[in-house]
């Protein structure tokens, strides 16, 4: 099981334990993640599915320590 998948189920079971306790505060007090993340992650889901779950890397480079090629 690739990195991408785990962290795509972790992310269902939030939202399936939400669904199951009918309490989003619960489920997310008992897992350990914020309501406006809980929040993100249904809008994601809603919108792509399980796909739009994976983890997206949202660093952008830092091109001012990079070197200039000569070519």
């Amino acid at each position: 099981m690739s990195l991408e998948t785990k962290v795509i189920k972790i992310r269902l079971g939030l939202l399936s334990l939400a669904e199951e306790f009918g309490n989003v505060s619960r489920a997310c007090k008992y897992l350990g993640y914020s309501r406006e993340t809980f929040c993100r992650y249904k809008e994601l889901f809603e919108d792509g599915g399980e796909q739009a779950l994976k983890d997206m890397n949202r660093r952008v480079p830092n091109v001012k320590n990079s070197i200039e090629s000569v070519c």
